[in-house]
Protein backbone atom coordinates (compact mmCIF):
# COMPACT_ATOMS: atom_id res chain seq x y z
CA UNK A 1 0.00 0.00 0.00
CA UNK A 2 1.64 3.43 -1.01
CA UNK A 3 2.01 6.46 1.64
CA UNK A 4 -1.25 8.07 1.78
CA UNK A 5 -2.29 11.47 1.66
CA UNK A 6 -5.48 12.69 3.74
CA UNK A 7 -8.06 14.66 2.38
CA UNK A 8 -9.47 17.17 4.22
CA UNK A 9 -12.29 15.54 5.55
CA UNK A 10 -9.98 12.54 6.21
CA UNK A 11 -8.18 14.87 8.74
CA UNK A 12 -11.17 16.32 10.39
CA UNK A 13 -12.35 12.68 10.79
CA UNK A 14 -8.69 11.65 12.62
CA UNK A 15 -8.78 14.82 14.52
CA UNK A 16 -11.88 13.74 16.30
CA UNK A 17 -10.13 10.40 16.40
CA UNK A 18 -7.46 11.63 18.16
CA UNK A 19 -9.32 13.97 20.74
CA UNK A 20 -11.32 10.71 21.61
CA UNK A 21 -8.05 8.81 22.39
CA UNK A 22 -6.49 11.48 24.15
CA UNK A 23 -9.35 11.90 26.81
CA UNK A 24 -9.46 8.01 27.20
CA UNK A 25 -5.58 8.23 27.93
CA UNK A 26 -5.48 10.90 30.09
CA UNK A 27 -9.01 9.56 32.44
CA UNK A 28 -7.72 5.70 32.05
CA UNK A 29 -3.87 6.58 33.15
CA UNK A 30 -6.09 8.52 36.65
CA UNK A 31 -7.72 5.23 37.14
CA UNK A 32 -5.01 3.39 38.05
CA UNK A 33 -3.98 2.39 41.39
CA UNK A 34 -2.38 -0.56 43.52
CA UNK A 35 -3.95 -3.46 43.37
CA UNK A 36 -5.94 -3.07 39.77
CA UNK A 37 -5.71 -6.01 37.46
CA UNK A 38 -4.59 -5.55 34.07
CA UNK A 39 -8.17 -6.88 33.06
CA UNK A 40 -9.62 -4.19 34.98
CA UNK A 41 -7.80 -1.89 33.04
CA UNK A 42 -8.92 -3.09 30.15
CA UNK A 43 -12.31 -3.33 30.49
CA UNK A 44 -11.89 0.02 31.93
CA UNK A 45 -10.75 1.38 29.00
CA UNK A 46 -13.14 -0.45 26.84
CA UNK A 47 -15.91 1.14 28.14
CA UNK A 48 -14.67 4.44 27.51
CA UNK A 49 -13.81 3.88 24.09
CA UNK A 50 -17.36 2.88 23.33
CA UNK A 51 -19.16 5.43 25.15
CA UNK A 52 -17.07 8.10 22.55
CA UNK A 53 -19.30 5.86 20.28
CA UNK A 54 -15.78 4.51 18.97
CA UNK A 55 -14.34 1.16 18.30
CA UNK A 56 -11.64 -0.16 19.74
CA UNK A 57 -8.73 -0.60 17.00
CA UNK A 58 -6.85 -3.53 18.66
CA UNK A 59 -9.63 -5.75 19.77
CA UNK A 60 -9.35 -8.90 17.62
CA UNK A 61 -6.29 -7.25 15.32
CA UNK A 62 -4.67 -10.17 13.94
CA UNK A 63 -6.14 -12.18 17.21
CA UNK A 64 -4.99 -9.89 19.77
CA UNK A 65 -7.35 -10.71 22.55
CA UNK A 66 -7.89 -6.67 24.20
CA UNK A 67 -8.84 -3.35 23.77
CA UNK A 68 -5.97 -2.09 25.93
CA UNK A 69 -2.06 -2.95 25.46
CA UNK A 70 -1.09 -3.31 29.12
CA UNK A 71 2.63 -3.53 29.63
CA UNK A 72 3.97 -3.94 33.18
CA UNK A 73 7.67 -2.90 34.13
CA UNK A 74 10.06 -5.00 31.61
CA UNK A 75 7.06 -5.31 29.17
CA UNK A 76 7.67 -3.33 26.02
CA UNK A 77 4.56 -3.60 24.31
CA UNK A 78 1.53 -5.98 23.51
CA UNK A 79 0.80 -7.06 27.14
CA UNK A 80 -2.47 -9.20 27.44
CA UNK A 81 -4.77 -7.76 30.05
CA UNK A 82 -5.25 -10.70 33.14
CA UNK A 83 -7.30 -10.93 35.57
CA UNK A 84 -4.10 -12.95 37.22
CA UNK A 85 -2.27 -9.71 36.88
CA UNK A 86 -2.24 -6.99 39.64
CA UNK A 87 -0.37 -3.74 39.28
CA UNK A 88 1.75 -2.74 42.42
CA UNK A 89 2.76 0.48 44.27
CA UNK A 90 6.30 1.16 41.89
CA UNK A 91 5.23 -0.37 39.02
CA UNK A 92 5.32 1.24 35.61
CA UNK A 93 2.61 0.76 33.26
CA UNK A 94 2.64 1.35 29.28
CA UNK A 95 -0.71 1.58 28.16
CA UNK A 96 -1.30 1.70 24.05
CA UNK A 97 -4.58 2.37 22.68
CA UNK A 98 -6.06 2.74 19.08
CA UNK A 99 -9.47 4.05 18.27
CA UNK A 100 -11.66 4.15 15.01
CA UNK A 101 -13.78 7.02 15.10
CA UNK A 102 -16.23 6.52 11.56
CA UNK A 103 -13.77 4.15 9.68
CA UNK A 104 -10.11 6.10 10.80
CA UNK A 105 -7.90 5.39 13.19
CA UNK A 106 -5.96 6.88 15.92
CA UNK A 107 -3.06 5.36 17.71
CA UNK A 108 -1.49 6.28 21.11
CA UNK A 109 0.58 5.19 24.30
CA UNK A 110 1.94 6.64 27.88
CA UNK A 111 3.57 4.96 30.49
CA UNK A 112 2.60 5.39 33.75
CA UNK A 113 3.86 5.53 37.61
CA UNK A 114 1.72 4.12 39.75
CA UNK A 115 2.05 5.72 42.89
CA UNK A 116 5.42 6.38 44.26
CA UNK A 117 8.25 4.93 41.64
CA UNK A 118 12.09 5.50 41.64
CA UNK A 119 13.64 7.86 40.35
CA UNK A 120 15.21 6.11 37.25
CA UNK A 121 11.51 4.73 35.94
CA UNK A 122 10.49 8.44 36.08
CA UNK A 123 13.46 9.10 34.50
CA UNK A 124 12.93 6.56 31.92
CA UNK A 125 9.51 7.60 31.40
CA UNK A 126 10.62 11.34 31.05
CA UNK A 127 13.38 11.09 28.30
CA UNK A 128 11.24 8.66 26.54
CA UNK A 129 8.75 11.49 26.19
CA UNK A 130 11.18 14.04 25.56
CA UNK A 131 12.89 11.40 22.46
CA UNK A 132 9.57 11.89 20.94
CA UNK A 133 9.59 15.64 20.90
CA UNK A 134 13.52 15.37 19.53
CA UNK A 135 12.33 13.61 16.42
CA UNK A 136 9.34 16.00 15.72
CA UNK A 137 11.35 18.79 15.02
CA UNK A 138 12.14 16.67 12.21
CA UNK A 139 8.22 16.07 11.42
CA UNK A 140 8.09 18.60 8.65
CA UNK A 141 6.82 18.69 5.19
CA UNK A 142 10.25 18.67 3.11
CA UNK A 143 12.26 16.39 5.69
CA UNK A 144 12.75 13.12 5.30
CA UNK A 145 11.43 10.78 7.51
CA UNK A 146 14.89 9.57 8.70
CA UNK A 147 15.67 12.81 10.27
CA UNK A 148 13.24 12.41 12.77
CA UNK A 149 13.91 8.23 13.43
CA UNK A 150 17.79 9.68 14.04
CA UNK A 151 16.57 12.53 16.03
CA UNK A 152 14.56 10.33 18.67
CA UNK A 153 17.28 7.43 18.43
CA UNK A 154 19.93 9.77 18.96
CA UNK A 155 18.25 11.60 21.63
CA UNK A 156 17.73 8.62 23.89
CA UNK A 157 21.11 6.77 23.42
CA UNK A 158 22.94 10.21 24.71
CA UNK A 159 20.84 9.74 27.02
CA UNK A 160 22.08 6.19 28.09
CA UNK A 161 19.26 4.10 26.76
CA UNK A 162 18.86 0.91 24.78
CA UNK A 163 16.46 2.02 21.83
CA UNK A 164 14.17 -0.70 20.22
CA UNK A 165 14.64 -1.86 16.63
CA UNK A 166 12.30 -4.89 16.65
CA UNK A 167 9.44 -2.72 16.44
CA UNK A 168 8.90 0.75 14.50
CA UNK A 169 5.74 3.32 14.11
CA UNK A 170 3.93 3.32 10.96
CA UNK A 171 1.23 5.04 8.69
CA UNK A 172 -2.17 5.24 9.88
CA UNK A 173 -5.67 6.63 8.80
CA UNK A 174 -8.41 3.90 7.19
CA UNK A 175 -5.96 1.30 8.17
CA UNK A 176 -4.28 1.11 11.57
CA UNK A 177 -1.21 -0.01 9.55
CA UNK A 178 -0.50 2.03 6.82
CA UNK A 179 3.25 2.64 5.47
CA UNK A 180 5.42 4.14 5.82
CA UNK A 181 7.07 2.37 8.42
CA UNK A 182 8.82 4.84 11.33
CA UNK A 183 11.72 3.72 12.47
CA UNK A 184 12.79 5.55 16.16
CA UNK A 185 16.64 4.69 15.26
CA UNK A 186 19.46 6.43 12.89
CA UNK A 187 19.22 4.63 9.35
CA UNK A 188 21.56 4.31 6.01
CA UNK A 189 18.97 5.55 4.37
CA UNK A 190 17.08 8.78 4.25
CA UNK A 191 13.66 7.39 3.98
CA UNK A 192 10.28 9.44 2.25
CA UNK A 193 10.35 12.89 1.90
CA UNK A 194 7.16 14.11 4.05
CA UNK A 195 4.72 15.99 2.52
CA UNK A 196 1.68 17.76 3.81
CA UNK A 197 -1.53 15.34 4.67
CA UNK A 198 0.28 12.44 6.08
CA UNK A 199 -0.56 10.88 9.47
CA UNK A 200 1.46 8.54 11.35
CA UNK A 201 2.31 7.29 14.69
CA UNK A 202 5.40 7.75 16.48
CA UNK A 203 6.11 5.72 18.88
CA UNK A 204 9.45 5.94 21.07
CA UNK A 205 10.44 2.64 22.65
CA UNK A 206 13.16 3.04 25.22
CA UNK A 207 14.42 0.94 27.34
CA UNK A 208 16.89 1.26 30.77
CA UNK A 209 19.05 -1.37 29.51
CA UNK A 210 19.85 -2.87 26.43
CA UNK A 211 17.85 -2.69 23.07
CA UNK A 212 17.41 -6.27 22.97
CA UNK A 213 14.08 -7.91 23.57
CA UNK A 214 12.13 -11.23 23.08
CA UNK A 215 8.40 -12.25 22.45
CA UNK A 216 6.92 -14.53 25.33
CA UNK A 217 5.12 -17.96 24.78
CA UNK A 218 1.81 -15.82 24.00
CA UNK A 219 3.21 -14.30 20.46
CA UNK A 220 2.41 -11.14 21.78
CA UNK A 221 3.98 -9.73 24.92
CA UNK A 222 7.26 -8.29 24.11
CA UNK A 223 9.80 -7.72 27.17
CA UNK A 224 13.67 -6.43 27.27
CA UNK A 225 15.88 -9.59 27.14
CA UNK A 226 18.02 -8.41 30.67
CA UNK A 227 14.83 -7.63 32.12
CA UNK A 228 14.91 -3.97 32.67
CA UNK A 229 12.49 -1.72 33.00
CA UNK A 230 10.48 -0.32 29.34
CA UNK A 231 8.67 2.87 28.70
CA UNK A 232 6.61 4.01 25.79
CA UNK A 233 5.36 7.46 24.21
CA UNK A 234 2.91 7.34 21.04
CA UNK A 235 1.13 10.04 19.40
CA UNK A 236 -0.41 10.22 16.13
CA UNK A 237 0.47 13.24 14.10
CA UNK A 238 -0.17 15.34 11.04
CA UNK A 239 2.04 16.48 8.99
CA UNK A 240 0.93 20.04 7.53
CA UNK A 241 3.11 22.77 5.83
CA UNK A 242 4.47 23.68 8.86
CA UNK A 243 4.90 22.47 12.59
CA UNK A 244 3.32 19.31 13.23
CA UNK A 245 -0.10 18.95 14.56
CA UNK A 246 -0.31 16.39 17.49
CA UNK A 247 -3.48 14.71 17.31
CA UNK A 248 -3.81 12.94 19.88
CA UNK A 249 -1.94 15.06 22.86
CA UNK A 250 -4.12 15.55 26.17
CA UNK A 251 -5.56 18.50 27.59
CA UNK A 252 -3.11 17.73 30.35
CA UNK A 253 -0.17 17.57 28.51
CA UNK A 254 -1.17 20.80 26.61
CA UNK A 255 -1.75 22.18 30.02
CA UNK A 256 1.58 21.32 31.46
CA UNK A 257 3.60 23.22 28.33
CA UNK A 258 4.19 19.69 27.61
CA UNK A 259 4.33 20.38 23.80
CA UNK A 260 6.84 23.19 22.32
CA UNK A 261 5.03 26.68 21.66
CA UNK A 262 4.07 27.38 18.03
CA UNK A 263 6.62 28.26 16.06
CA UNK A 264 9.45 26.95 18.28
CA UNK A 265 9.90 24.25 15.39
Amino acid sequence: MPVTIKSAREIELMRAAGKILAKVHQDLGKALKPGMTTLEIDQIGEEMIRSYGCIPSFKNYQGYPASVCVSVNNEVVHGIPSERRRIQEGDIVSLDIGVIYKGYHSDAARTHGVGEISENAARLIKRTRESFFAGLRFATAGCYLHQMSKAIGDYAEKAGYGVVRDLVGHGIGSHLHEEPEVPNFRKLTRGIRLRPGMTLAVEPMINEGTSNVEWMDDNWTVVTQDGKLSAHYENTILITKSRPEILSITEDEIAGGIWVPEGSL
